[in-house]
């Protein structure tokens, strides 16, 4: 039994909080109590703590006595955040999702001694394991990842609820996409490419471009395509381009009467009331992951499909379940002495050993999540599928 403390007690921090105090003593910090209250009704065996984690001396002091830290707070101030975990000697395990880029902590973490493993989720997350342990059998020529938190329920105009605060959907809506072709980085506008593609479970879903390779631009630039986009139901690009290109996500302040106002601040906080998901509302994360290459001669294409809903029972959300699972195997995983590099790691660096892709696996689906594997041998002439 380690001793944890998970940094942020949003949807997904709790979950993780949740899931790790079945085998370790966990403290829950953030800056909402009222955030905080709810998780300790669920399990009064967690500890909570109010923390301003933007206080790099308070953050400090508060972490001292930890095994072991879970970085769960908003991405703005994430790369700061795990900066100052690291300095504190910390092992980690990050899914803030920031936009800089955690590799540059390598070195710090290498000189620290620690391990932090970033980037956690689901996407990235697990899509970037399964490239990792892929790329260790096959010699890869695509990577392709779709996937999408979406509403159970669709309802107009958006047909859409985020997960997450609208400013941090919106930022993925604006935020050039980066994808490999032919060896090659393109940089597209988010949302670009759109393309309507048939779920089992779901029916039409349209894809978009969206920045989400990260850091295996990095990591694979062996790997000669490679691309990500998110899903939504037909209708909502739409109607998020035109409030796009109407002025709407402008960060440039606007005079109206006597005051200034900045669109994207306003358009945020409409949003919000439309877009935010309810506390019971059922919703499902759907991800498909394919990579496609040549193993011992043959041509192979692997498809891994995830489709998960909302959990009635402990009324956790798919996106909370698929997201923070990832992160809290992670956890275990480290803890149990499965991957022992020190330095920065995104996921695919860590999937590449067997033994703990296969924790990942095992893990999700002990909780339900589950990675239904299909595989297609081209070389043969042949379709063989199996479910994993």
């Amino acid at each position: 039994m380690s001793n944890i403390i998970v940094l942020g007690a949003g949807m997904v921090g709790s979950a993780m909080a949740l899931d790790l105090a079945k085998k370790h003593t966990v403290t829950l910090a953030d800056l909402s109590q009222h955030a905080l209250d709810k998780t300790h009704k669920k399990n009064n065996s967690i500890t909570t703590l109010q923390l301003d984690a933007k206080n790099k001396n308070t953050l400090t002091n508060v972490i001292a006595p930890f095994d072991m830290v879970v970085c769960a707070v908003p991405g703005f101030m994430g790369y700061e955040t795990l900066q100052t975990i690291i300095e504190c000697g910390k092992n980690v395990v990050d899914i803030s999702f920031f936009p800089e880029d955690a590799l540059q902590l390598h070195e710090l973490a290498k000189k620290k001694g620690v391990t932090a493993i970033v980037d956690c989720g689901v996407a990235p997350g697990m899509d970037n394991i399964i490239l990792g342990y892929y790329n260790e059998k096959m010699k890869l020529t695509d990577f392709e990842c779709l996937v999408g938190g979406l509403p159970k329920v669709k309802k107009w105009p958006f047909f859409y609820k985020a997960p997450f605060s609208p400013v941090d959907v919106i930022e993925e809506y604006t935020r050039p996409a980066r994808y490999v072709e032919n060896g090659h980085v393109v940089v597209k506008p988010a949302m670009s490419d759109v393309e309507h593609l048939e779920f089992e479970g779901v029916g039409t879903l349209e894809s978009f471009n969206s920045d989400g390779l990260r850091s295996i631009i990095f990591t694979m630039p062996h790997i000669p395509n490679m691309k990500e986009k998110t899903l939504r139901y037909p209708g909502h690009i739409d109607k998020v381009l035109a409030l796009r290109d109407s002025g709407f996500f402008s960060r440039e302040p606007l005079k109206v009467g006597n005051s200034e106002v900045i669109p994207l601040e306003v358009t945020s906080r409409i949003l919000f009331g439309e877009w935010k998901l309810g506390e019971t509302e059922e919703e499902i994360t759907v991800m498909r992951v394919t990579v496609q290459g040549t193993e011992a001669g043959k041509e192979k294409k692997i498809v891994y499909h995830l489709h998960d809903v909302y959990d009635k029972v402990t009324h956790t959300s798919s996106m909370a379940r698929t997201t923070g699972y990832t992160a809290t195997a992670a956890v275990n995983m480290f803890l149990e002495g499965l991957f022992k590099e020190k330095g920065v790691f995104p996921p695919e660096q860590v999937g590449k050993h067997e033994a703990c892709f296969h924790y990942f696996l095992h893990y999700l689906k002990e909780r339900g999540v589950h990675y239904r594997k299909e595989e297609i041998v081209r070389s043969q002439k042949a379709v063989s599928s199996s479910q994993k």
